[in-house]
């Protein structure tokens, strides 16, 4: 998969990569580094580039994503596959659907964005309890640790990515 990608042409690389995070800003970004050689200079990278990032990218990452227990128009195909991969071990009732789309509602008007989480191996009442406790946190925190979490899917993403080959 690396050898393929690395031959692309630059637009070609930073599109066939975006799925795994959502930013065109990362993308390109980590299209640009290339030849990339190895799995874990991949992962390496994607984390530079993804903490050397403005405010903005994130925010784009951000919203690419589904909200927990929901499908979302705005991510790709392969992004919405591999979200609702991650957040299989959630598998909410009713009662804790209600609870979670409550809980997104309440997080989106505190902090403009929606709630994101690293869902994968997380139940519904485990998500809903970190979304809780998160709901304490000053903008400023919490911004990092949903850049935290992103970087974070990202990363199960990329491992993702080089085994579709």
């Amino acid at each position: 998969m690396l050898n393929r990608w690395n031959a692309l042409a630059p637009d070609a690389a930073a599109a066939a990569i975006l799925p795994c995070c959502g930013s065109t800003a990362w993308a390109a970004g980590v299209a640009a580094a290339r030849p990339v050689e190895t799995a874990d200079a991949l992962y390496e990278l994607s984390d530079v580039v993804w903490r050397e990032l403005p405010r903005e990218a994130w925010l784009e990452a951000f919203a690419s994503h589904p909200r927990i227990g929901q499908k979302h128009a705005v991510a790709t195909a392969q992004s919405l596959a591999w979200s609702d991969g991650e957040q299989s071990a959630a598998n909410p009732d009713e009662l804790a659907k209600a609870a979670l789309a409550e809980g997104n509602r309440a997080y989106e008007d505190r902090f403009q964005r929606i709630f994101i989480v690293c869902a994968t191996g997380r139940s519904a009442t485990e998500m809903l309890a970190i979304l809780h406790q998160r709901m304490k946190n000053d903008p400023e925190t919490e911004l990092l640790e949903a850049a935290e979490q992103q970087r974070q899917i990202t990363q199960l993403r990329l491992r993702k990515w080089l085994e579709q080959d």
